[in-house]
């Protein structure tokens, strides 16, 4: 039985475009993945913890060897906890709207508070970062309302999926699954959705 975590980066709820092509996934994926385990993580939901003065520091006594203590401990379990819901799952639906040319600020936190010395990765100083979180595959949920693939700069530049690759990668996870809604200013937003969610089934039937 596989695992299946949906992180959503939208706060939009029922308007969200990108958490309801995620949604015609996992509904297509639980079809048929019969006894799959689908669950959700709302990075808006107020469980995710802050990676402020306190937690850096704890990263930093880390990767000197040390051990946090006091606030820096509490700050450093919290990271490990998230650590730990994420990385309990074998595979990964993150939804991600285009904010700003890039992703959701809560989505940034996300990958702030989970990418620690030990857990993502470990780092050597003649070799580089060794990828730990391996075996694992992603599908994602881009969406845009104004950038598109083919638009010249006067309508945006893609850091939203360029980012989001290329942490995934840096991590590990190197069998990622992209689904695309771009429906511009002038296309087609009916036709777009449409093709965007048969691309979800598609994709989470095999997933």
């Amino acid at each position: 039985m596989s695992r299946l975590l949906h992180i959503s980066a939208s706060p939009r709820g029922g308007e969200s475009i990108s958490l309801g092509i995620a949604q015609t996934f996992t509904g297509e994926y639980l079809a048929a993945h019969p006894g799959s385990e689908v669950d959700h993580f709302d990075l808006w939901d107020g469980t995710l913890p802050e990676f402020g003065p306190a937690a850096a520091g704890a990263k930093m006594t880390v990767f000197g060897g040390g051990t946090p203590e006091g606030e820096q401990a509490e700050a450093w379990a919290a990271a490990v906890r998230t650590f730990e819901r994420f990385a309990a799952y074998d595979r990964y639906l993150f939804s991600v709207p285009m904010w700003n040319a890039g992703v959701p600020y809560k989505l940034k936190q996300f990958v702030d508070v989970v990418s620690q010395p030990g857990m993502i990765f470990d780092v050597h100083p003649e070799t580089g970062y060794r990828q730990l979180l391996t075996g694992k595959r992603a599908a994602v949920v881009y969406t845009s309302a104004v950038w598109g693939p083919g638009l010249g700069a006067e309508f945006g530049s893609d850091f939203q999926s360029t980012f989001l690759g290329d942490w995934l990668r840096w991590a590990g996870v190197a069998d990622v699954q992209e689904i695309r809604h771009h429906p511009t200013l002038t296309g087609s937003y009916e036709n777009e959705r449409k093709q965007a969610d048969e691309q979800a089934r598609r994709i989470a039937r095999t997933f």
